[in-house]
């Protein structure tokens, strides 16, 4: 899911006043020794066994949860709460629908038996597999020309969605449907591009940002907008025009963090590019960001006190690091070791020895990329 940080701060609201079930509960006894006191004339004061006050109680619940319903359908109007189809009425008002899955692409090299001297041709919708039957197939005609002995052929994954993504160089090798006089076939980029249907976050997102399309003067909300929907795998996204007038950089990252690959960079180039997206005056370029490599070495010790928690919090403080990793994999975010630090003291251990990373500046158009496999040490318990 994306990082919606501008949603996630707005204020929190509650249609109920943020009323509580023990509150109703004291509010509807208190609300019923008053009224049978001004009654009878007599003080009522329920007991806490009392069957009246029980009775109350059981109410105090239903009508709690009859508020319930109320407060959620007022959130359902606002962005920072909307889920589900209620999130894709809000997307409507703006003319948005939700992404359906999108497959994953690459480039199929057909290869020929031998050289010939007519043309071998390659129809639309040939399929290649690897050896667990995952299948992709061209989008469109093809052919080997006479005197030569390939042939580079977009490919499509039959099933959308994530599933087809990160397939190796070399693992379509399977041909699906023969071909006369073709000897073979193989992919010769990963696979990536594959989206699953697009989440409530990655529509809540897009929705936040839609208001900078209205633009034609070429904004970076308006690029960040129209990036975000080229496909539902687009993560990170960063705008620069640093260059020459009329120049636009865009860099981004997929949604898992890793960097995209051709298919995909000219796919979102080519997409920008469109006339109905750029402004006329831009020279847009689309591209990976610049990785600056940073590594981590470091060692933790646990409180004697705390042995009996010592295997948790050595799971936790191997989540800790997942967790950095995974949020220093933004773009322009500076390599901040304090952070990594701050993670795994959290995670309950005594005191950390950090080795690496080292604070290194990242320019706003680069991200920080792991190198190796991060050393992480189990030091002992230590006295508190």
């Amino acid at each position: 899911m994306p990082d919606n940080l501008q949603i996630d701060q707005l204020p929190e609201v509650s249609f109920i006043d943020g009323l509580s079930v023990d509150a109703l509960c004291k509010e509807m006894v208190a609300d019923y020794e008053r009224y049978m006191t001004q009654a009878t004339g007599n003080t009522v004061s329920l007991a806490r066994a009392s069957p009246h006050r029980m009775e109350l109680y059981a109410a105090a619940a239903q009508l709690y949860q009859a508020m319930q319903y109320i407060d959620r359908a007022g959130k359902q109007n606002l962005l920072k709460y909307s889920y589900g189809e209620f999130l894709d009425h809000l997307a409507a008002f703006k003319g948005l629908s939700r992404r359906p899955a999108a497959a994953a692409v690459t480039t199929l090299r057909f290869t020929a038996s031998a050289i010939r001297d007519t043309t071998i041709g390659i129809p639309s919708g040939t399929r290649a597999a690897t050896r667990e039957l995952l299948y992709f197939q061209t989008t469109q005609y093809a052919e080997i020309p006479a005197g030569e002995r390939s042939v580079d052929v977009p490919a499509v994954c039959v099933v959308p969605g994530s599933a087809g993504n990160g397939l190796a160089v070399g693992a379509l090798a399977e041909i699906v449907d023969p071909l006369p006089y073709i000897a073979g076939v193989s992919n010769i980029t990963a696979s990536e591009g594959g989206a699953d249907t697009e989440s409530d976050g990655e529509l809540a997102e897009r929705i936040y940002l839609f208001p900078g399309s209205y633009s034609t003067a070429g904004p970076e909300a308006s690029y960040l907008y129209h990036a975000k929907t080229y496909n539902a795998n687009v993560g990170d996204v960063v705008v620069a025009s640093d260059q020459a007038a009329g120049s636009v950089e865009v860099y981004f990252l997929l949604d898992d963090g890793s960097a995209p690959g051709p298919e995909m960079v000219a796919g979102l180039q080519n997409y920008l590019r469109d006339r109905q997206v750029r402004p006329m005056t831009d020279l847009v370029t689309v591209s990976a960001p610049a990785d600056v490599p940073y590594s981590i070495d470091l060692a933790y010790y646990i409180n004697r006190s705390d042995s009996n928690r010592a295997v948790a919090i050595q799971r936790a403080v191997n989540a800790a690091v997942d967790a950095y990793i995974t949020w220093q994999r933004t773009i322009g975010r500076d390599i901040n070791p304090s952070k990594l630090a701050e993670r795994v003291m959290a995670a309950g251990c005594k005191r950390v020895e950090l080795s690496a990373p080292a604070f290194t500046p990242v320019a706003r158009t680069g991200v920080a990329s792991l190198e190796g496999a991060p050393q992480v040490r189990y030091g002992g318990l230590e006295d508190d």
